[in-house]
C-alpha cells in the first residue's frame, strides 16, 4: 500500500488502525469514499442542487488521505500530475479533496482484492490525458458540423 505516491508507512498504519483489516464492512468502494466524507453530497430538493459539497466527516483515515493528496504537489507520478491540474482548475482545497477520493480508491482496490498497483507516471497520464481531450474536441467539432485535422509535427515537415 505505501507503493501509492503519497502514502508512507505511517499513513497506512492510521488508515489501516481506522478501518481495520476486513474489506467486507464495505461492499463498494463507493461505500467506502462515502464513509469517509471524501465523494461529493447530492443536496437536491425540488430538482434543484442545493449543494454538492463533501460531507463533513471527523474520520483519521479521510484526514490520511488528505495529508496523502497534498504531498503530492511536486511528485512526479501520475496522482501528482493529477493533483496539478485539479488545482490548477478547481483551486487548492477542493484539488486535495478531489486526489484524496482517488488515492482511497486505488487503496481500497488494493485492500479489498490484494492487487499490486503499479504508477504509471507522467508522461503516461498526461498522454492519456491528451487522448482524452483530442477525442472529446473530434466529438465537439463533428457535432457542430467541422472535421478536426490534426497539425503536422515540425519533425515531419523539417524531414520532408
Amino acid at each position: 500500500m505505501t507503493q501509492i505516491a503519497g502514502l508512507g508507512a505511517l499513513s497506512v498504519l492510521v488508515i489501516l488502525s481506522e478501518v481495520g483489516l476486513d474489506a467486507s464492512q464495505f461492499p463498494t468502494v463507493k461505500h467506502f469514499v462515502s464513509w469517509l466524507g471524501l465523494c461529493p453530497g447530492s443536496r437536491i430538493t425540488g430538482g434543484k442542487v442545493k449543494s454538492s459539497k463533501t460531507r463533513r466527516v471527523v474520520n483519521r483515515a479521510a484526514n490520511a488521505f488528505r495529508m496523502a493528496a497534498q504531498t503530492l504537489s511536486r511528485s512526479q507520478s501520475a496522482l501528482g500530475a493529477f493533483y496539478r491540474r485539479m488545482k490548477a482548475r478547481l483551486g487548492g482545497p477542493k484539488a486535495i479533496t478531489a486526489t484524496a477520493h482517488k488515492i482511497a480508491r486505488i487503496f481500497y482496490h488494493i485492500w479489498s482484492k490484494g492487487d499490486a498497483y503499479v504508477d504509471p507516471g507522467v508522461d503516461a497520464y498526461e498522454q492519456k490525458y491528451r487522448e482524452r481531450t483530442f477525442i472529446q474536441l473530434q466529438r465537439k467539432a463533428q457535432s457542430l458540423g467541422f472535421d478536426l485535422v490534426p497539425k503536422p509535427d515540425i519533425a515531419e515537415c523539417v524531414s520532408q
